[in-house]
């Protein structure tokens, strides 16, 4: 995780839709057959989570979003419905609300839509096309509000940009999205952005809460197989794009939770003595071996306070539903 003391100049903005600028920082994009190489070279082999989420990944990850047992999603949603207004007092007026990674506008638009006279939007994302369609959308139904769409890598080094009025930067990351994070990773995270929200910044956070395992588990590996289809996708990425020939049917999606340490570790197990070839180097794997693809973090709501107490901020308010499973937090900085 990289300090954002020393951030790049803003890029000059592109013009687009009525209310939408593009600030474009032309995000490199790393080699998926070059991070594969690298992490399966590793003791310990390993695929960057990131590469999950391809066509098809994301497709399935929005399947995953509505299974039963999976419950972050529609928890937090629920969350910034009931609380929206409770949320938008914390924040304040004339907000400029920066979205870390711009999925769906669903969550981002929960908290416009309550806040009080908000002055801008700021989305980030290193997906150029999905961030201009996300921003215009957002325009075209908020007259009035500047749009500022960042196309970036939010983990590294940048400078927000400069809005007409004078504006209390708030920074939104739903969805438990710090949760894949190491913690001290998570940690560094936010110590970066509470210099970039400035003195009067607050920080909106979506964190998973710790819970019984018997509610976790199902989550990463449901009944349907879907999680299991979206970790194994990889694979057949890295056939497609990576000159690859791994063969799916000798993996398994393999998933740990640790109730102590609230970790959620996600591996492919590989069910036989076998090899693969990508990109013309050749990998072995011994049966029972496994292949890191993802981790998922739970906190209880003291320990994800003190990692934000750690980062520079103050816990202002923490929002949980009614069973216990998800918390949103409201962090102050100073």
């Amino acid at each position: 995780m990289n300090d954002l003391s020393g951030t790049f100049s803003m890029p000059a903005p592109a013009p687009l839709a009525p209310g939408v600028t593009l600030h474009d920082f032309a995000p490199i994009q790393e080699s998926f057959a070059e991070a594969l190489v690298k992490g399966l070279s590793q003791p310990s082999k390993a695929i960057p989570a990131r590469f999950l989420y391809d066509e098809h990944g994301s497709r399935l990850f929005d399947r995953i979003c509505e299974l039963p047992e999976y419950y972050p999603t529609r928890t937090e949603l629920s969350i910034l419905r009931d609380r929206a207004a409770e949320i938008a007092t914390v924040i304040g007026p004339h907000a400029a609300l920066v979205e870390f990674g711009a999925g769906s506008s669903q969550k981002a638009r929960l908290v416009l839509d309550a806040l009080d006279v908000p002055v801008a939007y700021v989305p980030i994302d290193v997906s150029r096309a999905h961030l201009i369609q996300l921003a215009e959308e957002i325009a075209a139904d908020h007259p009035g509000l500047e749009v500022a769409a960042v196309c970036a890598d939010y983990t590294q080094p940048l400078e927000l940009p400069e809005f007409t009025q004078r504006a209390r930067r708030v920074g939104f990351f739903p969805g438990s999205t710090i949760g894949n994070l190491p913690r001290e990773e998570a940690r560094a995270f936010l110590s970066a952005w509470a210099g970039q929200l400035s003195g009067d910044g607050v920080m909106i956070v979506g964190v998973d809460l710790k819970k019984p395992i018997e509610i976790v588990l199902p989550a990463y590996d449901d009944a349907q197989g879907v999680t299991a289809a979206f970790s194994l996708n990889v694979l057949a990425r890295a056939n497609r794009e990576a000159a690859a020939d791994f063969d799916l049917a000798s993996f398994r999606h393999h998933v740990t939770y640790d109730p102590a340490s609230g970790q959620v570790a996600i591996h492919l197990e590989s069910l036989r003595d076998q090899q693969a070839s990508v990109a013309g180097r050749t990998f072995r794997f011994a049966k029972g071996e496994l292949v890191h693809v993802e981790d998922s973090n739970k906190y209880a709501v003291e320990e994800f306070q003190a990692l934000a107490r750690e980062a520079g901020y103050t816990p202002e308010a923490v929002w949980i539903d009614p069973k216990g499973l998800f918390s949103v937090h409201a962090l102050r900085v100073g």
